[in-house]
């Protein structure tokens, strides 16, 4: 360890810092190591490492039958994927942006995600679909999109999304031994944004289980992906002004944690929601009707959304269009005001 290396990136032992994008290529580089089933395959994953550099130096450890590039088709893609899936491999596919899907949209969701059912439980698909999602990067409407709500609608499909290098590393893991395909969203926004301990070799982090970001006890926020950090900033300053408030990561969208989420609010009577797609019919809806449907009773103020706009994502406003710390802020507010 170097005399100019910083105390936030000494790791204790057993562990090493890591950024949110490292994190995720090492959770591969283990499975690879622990399993010869598994592979990975997309656009430029190979020798060039990926478009954000996720696949970096898994082409020159494992060779190009296991670290593979594509034509640029996502539809043959996925479909490749199941049929790996289906004939015993762990396939990892990555789709460059969450953008780019949807020409894999019916191999997801009629082929996929129906597998296990229509075969009576006979076959089951474990392949995990990794792709980055949201904005932050300045990319535009073609390169900025949270399209989760569109996998969570449907059965069969698990959709998990990290806020952290050490859950990305342990949810990564969980998501390639699943034996269900799994949507691995990544909030790209954050990929290189801070660091974080991240235990060495294998590490699991289990699916359907939320975490506690922050405690307290006068409101809850949900929250997941880049919008947690956001939250987490959100209630610093809140406390300031004695508000407490407890920020729940939901990791993993479906399954969700909804003991969680229920307990928390139960605790806190009042629920803010945070997630940066459209507003109508997103994620948070399914949350707020939960909320609604089995925490009424505790209820000291409205439940709130905190959301993107119901408009593409726009490319020059796009610092206004995502929420941030004084949006999520004001809608704490807005939960004492009933």
């Amino acid at each position: 360890m170097s005399a100019t290396e910083t105390k936030a990136e000494q790791a204790t032992p057993g562990t090493k810092v890591m950024t949110l994008l490292e994190a995720i290529t090492d959770a591969m580089r283990t499975e690879m190591r622990n399993d010869d089933r598994v592979v990975v395959f997309g656009e430029d994953v190979g020798k060039k490492g990926g478009v954000f550099g996720a696949t970096m130096g898994l082409y020159d450890e494992f060779g190009e039958k296991r670290c593979f590039d594509t034509p640029l088709s996502e539809c043959g893609i996925v479909g490749t994927a199941i049929g790996m899936a289906l004939y015993g491999m762990r396939p990892i596919a990555e789709i460059q942006f969450l953008d780019f899907i949807y020409p894999a949209f019916d191999q997801i969701v009629s082929e996929a995600a129906k597998m296990r059912y229509r075969s009576g439980g006979e076959y089951t698909c474990p392949m995990v679909i990794r792709s980055p999602y949201g904005g932050g990067i300045r990319g535009g409407h073609y390169h900025s999109q949270s399209s989760e709500a569109y996998f969570c609608h449907t059965p069969g499909l698990k959709v998990v999304i990290p806020s952290t290098p050490a859950d990305a590393k342990g949810l990564l893991i969980a998501s390639i031994r699943d034996e269900d395909p799994v949507m691995f969203l990544e909030p790209k926004r954050i990929y290189r944004h801070g660091k974080g301990e991240v235990p060495t070799g294998e590490h699991v982090v289990p699916l359907g289980k939320a975490r506690l970001a922050r405690p307290g006890t006068d409101v809850t926020v949900l929250c997941y992906g880049a919008m947690v950090p956001v939250c987490e900033q959100a209630a610093e300053t809140a406390a300031a002004a004695g508000r407490s408030v407890e920020v729940i990561d939901l990791r993993t969208l479906v399954p969700l944690d909804e003991n969680a989420v229920l307990e928390s609010v139960k605790k806190t009577g009042r629920c803010v929601i945070v997630y940066e797609a459209p507003k109508t019919c997103g994620y948070g809806a399914e949350l707020a009707a939960l909320v609604a449907e089995k925490c009424i009773e505790y209820l000291e103020g409205p439940v709130v959304r905190v959301a993107g706009f119901d408009t593409p994502f726009p490319y020059t406003l796009e610092p206004l269009y995502m929420p941030d710390q004084k949006r999520v802020l004001a809608g704490i507010e807005k939960t004492f005001t009933w």
